[in-house]
């Protein structure tokens, strides 16, 4: 299994995903349960605010999942996308980015 992980990664790292983000994805879907910030950076021993960082870039571009937790004060955990729903997502992605742009050059040769 590390091996489908490892060509998970490098396909992650070919569509720009960083180093940082890829050993938080990797954390998060070995400890396979929620985790905050700064359990995450505690983990790492990387910045509080490099982990924000990093995990709001990952979360907008759908490699983990938030949820809002209330315990006395509001937060964030955070959960990592499976292997298999991530791949679905970039593939998708990929789909809809070709697509649209097969549309445009469409339109661009019929211009001519």
């Amino acid at each position: 299994m590390s091996d489908v992980y490892e060509k998970l990664e490098a396909l992650l790292r070919s569509l720009g995903v960083k180093k940082t983000e890829l050993r938080i994805y990797r954390l998060l879907l070995e400890k396979k349960k929620p985790m905050r910030i700064t359990e995450i950076q505690r983990e790492l021993g990387i910045s509080e605010r490099s982990v924000r960082e990093h995990v709001i870039r990952m979360y907008r571009s759908g490699i983990v999942r938030r949820n809002l937790i209330e315990q006395g004060w509001l937060g964030y955990t955070y959960t990592a996308v499976s292997p298999g729903e991530l791949l679905e997502n970039i593939k998708q992605s990929l789909i809809k980015r070709i697509n649209e742009l097969e549309r445009e050059l469409g339109a661009d040769s019929t211009k001519n």
